[in-house]
This record gives structure tokens, C-alpha cells and sequence, in this order.
């Protein structure tokens, strides 16, 4: 069976955050487990943009020197970093809290500025991937991701922390080469199968709810997750939530692929109970969303039944991330007659529905909606 930990942590006090780690750790086999004496090893953060820990966008700090501070005590030398969307890993290192932590610990960021090409003859989607010399110039990985919601895969968490692996704007380009949701977690489960990290330690003490993974809500869950199953973590992320994880699509597509279970039966619980962490409101998409066929495959039919993302007019600051975020050419959201001093526009026959302008819109202006003829369609198949 698969274990995953959950361990109460009230708060971010450096202290508690500790003990909470300490525990989670010992409960998975111990420090020594995952690290061995004078091996390099790289702390992945979620550094989804350069946001101040309170936001709930990125890994708290405290989480960070608590796991840092653990393995550094069985002897590893460790580096650290993440690739933001389109900030520099500097900036989002002081912007998040990190960089102060690092300089005390003595640890070093990583390069994900550049990578190398790497072949995973192993991959069910994808066998190709630049990856960030970071990852390639260590033994080994450990991950440390967010609890968040997400427009486009529902939930991030442990598999997607990885996509980060990828250097700056690369990451665009796959969703432009993998536009389906399904075929797109495949990729990130290949990803993360490759990196193969030795241990995920999530930061739920706050979680982000609703407009996930940027432009969400803080949502205070207490606990601290531990597995080396990413799918089994994820399943467990989901139940916090009140989801069912088989909505998850890296979930169903990383146990296909073997890469874990999310089945619970197959989950060994560690720790505190579960029941006394699920939150039956959290805001997060549990729609059953039942595949559409199309005759032919006509494109404007997909456009006019798939969850498209819109600009609240009065949230949006016209500072144009959205239009430099969009990955396609010509751009699916622009200022298609020149004017900048209103809202951006979508011509949706040219969206592929990534979302990349709603999971990085820095005021959570961008929403997603489902179309009319999708919900009513929805009800009469239901």
C-alpha cells in the first residue's frame, strides 16, 4: 500500500511547523530514508509568481527551512529554486520569503533559468523534455508543493509542482503542443515520473479555494501532507477537499500509467485522521464533466461547449500579463483594436483553453464559466 501522512499544523509559527515536519518525516521512515550524507539535493518549492507568502500562491517559507533544516541534519547539501511563469527565480525567491531563509541556511539557488534536453524513453505522452539544470546537476528531488485549486486540471498539488522543472516560457509551449486536459496530465505525470522526486511534503496550513492557482482565496485547512506516492497524495489533497479524486486527470492518468493509486483502500493513512481535516465547502470545481462528442470534430462546436475564461472588467488593470501569457499565434486575448485603455478581448476560435491567462492574471480578474449549451447539455445527459 501507498502511505501518506497528514499532520495537524496550526499555523505558521516556526516552531510548530517543525514538530509538524519532524513528525511527518519520521512517520515515512525518517530523514535518512530520503537523503544520504553529502548527496546534493534540491528543494522544489511552488514559486507559481514572485507573491508574498500570505497571498497563498506559493510554499510558505517556514515549511521550506522546517523541511531544509530536517534534511540538513542527515548530512545533505541542498539547493533550491523553482521556474515562475514569467518572473526570474531571483525575484520570486524575495518576494515569497525564501531568499532570507536560504541565506541563513546557506543554501544556494539552483539554475532554472536554463536546461537540457532529456530523453524519457519511458513516457506514455510525452518521451522529450527540456529540464532545468537544477534538476540534472542533483541526486535528488524533493517537492515541496501548495495546496490549490486550478483552472485547468481542477486541483495542483504534488504531480504539477514538477511542470516547474521546466525552464520560463517553455512551459507555454506544451500547452499549445498538448491543448487536451487528459493528454496534458499524461504529460505532467511523464514529467514527473522522470524527475522522480524522493519525498512530497505539501503545505496545506492554508490552502487557496475558488479562483485557483493565483487569483483564489485563502483557505485555512491546518495540516501538512507527506507521501512518496504523488498520486496517493494528491487523492489524499482531494478528500481534504471534499473532491472526488478520480476527477483529479493526473490522478486517473498516474494510475493508468503506474506512477501511483488514488484509490483509498489502497491508501494507508498516517498520523491524524482524516475526517478531522475535510472541509464538505471548500470552493473547488466538483462538476462531473461528461466528454461531448462532435460529429467530424467541427471546431466551432468545441468553442461553443467548452469552459472558456472571461475578463471582470472592473478587477482588470490592463497590465497586458494575459495577452504576453497567451501561447498561441496569432494571440487568443489581446487588444485586438489597439485600444489599451480597456480590458483585454478573447476571440475564442483561436483559444485552445489553457487558462494560462487565468492561472497568472496577478488581481484573479480572469474567471472560467462553462457556456450555456454546455449546462444545458450537461442536465439532459445527467
Amino acid at each position: 500500500m501507498s502511505k501518506a501522512a497528514i499532520i495537524y499544523c496550526g499555523s505558521y509559527e516556526y516552531s510548530e511547523v517543525k514538530k509538524a515536519v519532524e513528525r511527518g518525516i519520521e512517520l515515512l521512515g525518517g530523514a535518512s530514508t530520503f537523503v544520504k550524507p553529502n548527496e546534493k539535493i534540491l528543494l522544489k518549492p511552488n514559486w507559481l509568481s514572485a507573491d508574498p507568502p500570505e497571498k497563498c500562491v506559493t510554499t510558505h517559507p517556514t515549511v521550506f527551512k522546517a523541511v531544509a533544516e530536517v534534511l540538513q541534519s542527515a548530512g545533505a547539501n541542498l539547493s533550491y529554486g523553482d521556474s515562475p511563469a514569467f518572473q526570474s527565480p531571483e525575484s520570486a525567491s524575495k518576494k515569497t520569503g525564501v531568499s532570507a531563509i536560504a541565506e541563513e541556511l546557506k543554501i544556494p539557488l539552483a539554475d532554472f533559468k536554463s536546461g537540457k534536453e532529456v530523453h524519457y524513453n519511458e513516457g506514455y505522452q510525452n518521451k522529450k523534455f527540456t529540464v532545468a539544470n537544477a534538476v540534472l546537476e542533483n541526486d535528488g528531488v524533493i517537492s515541496l508543493p501548495k495546496m490549490k485549486t486550478h483552472g485547468f486540471q481542477r486541483v495542483t498539488g504534488a504531480v504539477k509542482n514538477q511542470f516547474g522543472c521546466v525552464p520560463g516560457t517553455l512551459k507555454g509551449e506544451f500547452h499549445v503542443k498538448v491543448p487536451d486536459a487528459y493528454d496534458f496530465a499524461k504529460m505532467l505525470v511523464d514529467l514527473n515520473s522522470y524527475i522522480h522526486p524522493r519525498l512530497y511534503v505539501m503545505d496545506g496550513i492554508y490552502a487557496m479555494e475558488g479562483n485557483g492557482p493565483k487569483g483564489g482565496t485563502p483557505k485555512k485547512m491546518n495540516v501538512l501532507l507527506f507521501s512518496t506516492d504523488p498520486i496517493a497524495l494528491d487523492a489524499t489533497e482531494c478528500r481534504l477537499m471534499d473532491l472526488d479524486p478520480a476527477l483529479l486527470l493526473t490522478n486517473k492518468a498516474g494510475m493508468e500509467m503506474g506512477a501511483g493509486t488514488f484509490l483509498e483502500e489502497d491508501i494507508e493513512i498516517l498520523g491524524d485522521p482524516i475526517e478531522d481535516f475535510i472541509a464538505k465547502d471548500f470552493d473547488v470545481n466538483r462538476e462531473l464533466e461528461k466528454p461531448l462528442k462532435m460529429s467530424g470534430g467541427i471546431k466551432f462546436i468545441k468553442n461553443a461547449i467548452t469552459p472558456r475564461p472571461y475578463i471582470v472588467a472592473e478587477e482588470c488593470v490592463k497590465c497586458g500579463v494575459c495577452v504576453n501569457m497567451c501561447p498561441v499565434d496569432p494571440k487568443a486575448v489581446d487588444w485586438h483594436d489597439g485600444n489599451k485603455d480597456k480590458p483585454p478581448r478573447y476571440k475564442y476560435d483561436r483559444c485552445i483553453r489553457c487558462y494560462c491567462c487565468q492561472e497568472l492574471c496577478p488581481e484573479g480578474a480572469i474567471h472560467i464559466k462553462q457556456p450555456l449549451i454546455r449546462r444545458i447539455f450537461s442536465k439532459k445527459t445527467s
